[in-house]
């Protein structure tokens, strides 16, 4: 929405920066840049995401794992009140970093799985605070399918293993 600031904080060799970029801007919303280099340093995210009224932020697990372990960040919240919405990909999210983020903001948080030939992310799972070994990669995006196949590109019964496989116009 118009009143949506996106964080952009990651660099620009990433293929996370490219919705950071120009998410916000095909949906009339800002894009705070943060400083080069600032994704290293939680003080300062949490500074910036207060003094601009960030909304919407992504994290890779591990930077959200370490921004979580950062005294300045726990002890005082509030850093977080303008966030509607937070999304992690790039590795498995660990369920406790999922639990830890939702218990200390509230904010919710989101999951996203996708190859980057795929146009980045091609699921999503909304986090509900269990602690589970791995947040799961959840459900296929709009426009796009999931396929669970042997190796003889069968489809496998639920729950057996397979090889995933990705249909849709993002391919």
């Amino acid at each position: 929405r118009p009143d949506d600031r996106v964080l952009q904080k990651t660099p620009a060799g990433f293929d996370v920066s490219v919705w950071e970029f120009f998410w916000a801007l095909r949906e009339g919303a800002a894009v705070v840049l943060a400083r080069p280099d600032g994704h290293r340093d939680p003080a300062y995210l949490a500074g910036l995401i207060r003094a601009r009224r960030v909304t919407t932020m992504h994290f890779v697990p591990s930077m959200l794992q370490a921004f979580l372990q950062a005294e300045e960040i726990t002890a005082d919240p509030s850093w977080a009140a303008s966030l509607r919405r937070v999304f992690s990909s790039g590795e498995a999210l660990p369920g406790a970093v999922a639990a830890r983020w939702l218990e200390l903001t509230g904010v919710p948080l989101h999951n996203l799985y996708g190859p980057t030939e795929a146009a980045v992310d091609v699921t999503y799972h909304p986090c509900d605070g269990a602690p589970d070994t791995v947040v799961p990669i959840g459900r296929p995006v709009w426009n796009t399918g999931l396929r669970v196949l042997d190796s003889c590109l069968r489809p496998v019964p639920a729950g057996a293993p397979g090889e995933l496989y990705l249909t849709g116009v993002q391919l």
